[in-house]
């Protein structure tokens, strides 16, 4: 027969062992990081599938061990940025749920969480990383003259490749910002475009224009491109030049041949880093022409100076539609490769039965 008394005291252990407590020294940054009628708060919930209970100036974290310590680590790291002096918003949240659930998750060797000294600051914006990847690209971006990010739409690859730039740019450590990209049509054939060299390539290169207007006002954007500080072209009219004190990035890159990705490593110059961007599962070169881009991973995977950060479709931080778009594509395309690679171990086996016969 058991012990009513012993049960009752089982109960209550296991119930204080289901619970953690986050304390904090600050009630008005703790009403900041719970948010206007709790909608941070409410978000951190869903996003981990905890329960939160304020106490005075504490949070009561309920449910599984590794939910809760997720759920410490990004109030813990948001209420940091609050005390820093920086907004919390909510993509600012989901960007602490996602470094937090990498965090302790055991099976990512990446993990760690995003500080202020991680930040990018430009004019119009400061930019955390959002991802623990991110996290690692930042620090790359920062210690190394050669930085390839490969990976899916909407894991920041190009947008913190450029903001990096513009802060070298803003801080003195560059002079000249040149982005560039490969004029390729993607799926699809435009035909005759109108006006002069500029007007026929512009299209190609408006997500750098966009990336541009976003960290720094419109007019020193323009001002910029005018005086030469900034220069966005198309991937062709970088041939014959010697890159000097300038930050590069190369968008699109799997769309580069061989060749054209040759000539652009080369263009590098004395103080001058570059970035080459590009999805690999994007290629919309002509049938037969390989990826400049993959046969470059392939080549300088392992030289000093150089490194390659992989993005995932965990690193996706678009609307959270666009992750589950990415993650159904990427699971139609292993399928796809797994019925290739049995369809081809079957006509190997059959076509071994038949010598036999």
């Amino acid at each position: 027969m058991s012990n009513p008394s012993k049960d009752h005291t089982k109960a209550l252990n296991k119930q204080k062992s289901s619970t953690k407590v986050v304390e904090f020294e600050d009630n008005h940054l703790l009403a900041q990081l719970v948010g206007e009628h709790d909608r941070h708060l409410a978000r951190i919930e869903q996003g981990l599938d905890v329960s939160v209970t304020p106490r005075g100036n504490k949070m009561a974290i309920e449910g599984p061990k590794h939910a809760r310590k997720a759920a410490a680590h990004v109030m813990q790291d948001l209420y940091k940025r609050l005390q820093k002096g920086f907004d919390v918003t909510e993509g600012e949240v989901d960007a602490a749920i996602r470094m937090a659930e990498d965090l302790t998750a055991d099976e990512n060797p990446n993990a760690s969480v995003a500080r202020v000294e991680d930040m990018i600051v430009t004019k119009r914006r400061r930019i955390t990383p959002r991802s623990s990847n991110q996290k690692v690209y930042v620090n790359a971006l920062r210690t190394n003259e050669l930085v390839f990010g490969l990976g899916p739409a909407g894991t920041g690859k190009t947008y913190l490749a450029v903001a990096n730039a513009v802060q070298a740019l803003i801080n003195g450590q560059v002079d000249r910002l040149i982005l560039a990209r490969p004029a390729v049509e993607a799926g699809e054939k435009l035909g005759f475009l109108p006006g002069d060299m500029r007007d026929k390539i512009d299209p190609y290169l408006r997500p750098l224009y966009d990336a541009l207007y976003d960290m720094l006002p419109a007019e020193e954007v323009v001002k910029r491109l005018e005086n030469g500080e900034i220069e966005v072209a198309a991937l062709a009219f970088m041939r014959g030049r010697t890159l000097a004190n300038a930050a590069i990035i190369l968008d699109e890159a799997q769309n580069t041949t061989p060749v054209q990705m040759k000539m652009l490593l080369t263009r590098m110059g004395e103080n001058s880093s570059m970035a080459v961007t590009g999805d690999l599962s994007q290629i919309d070169l002509p049938l037969g022409v390989p990826s400049g881009l993959k046969e470059a991973v392939k080549i300088l995977r392992g030289v000093k100076g150089v490194d390659i950060i992989e993005f995932g479709e965990s690193d996706v931080v678009r609307h959270p539609l666009v992750t589950r778009i990415v993650k159904a594509y990427g699971e139609h395309e292993r399928e796809k490769k797994l019925n290739l690679d049995q369809n081809s171990a079957s006509k190997r086996t059959k076509g071994k039965a038949s010598e036999h016969t």
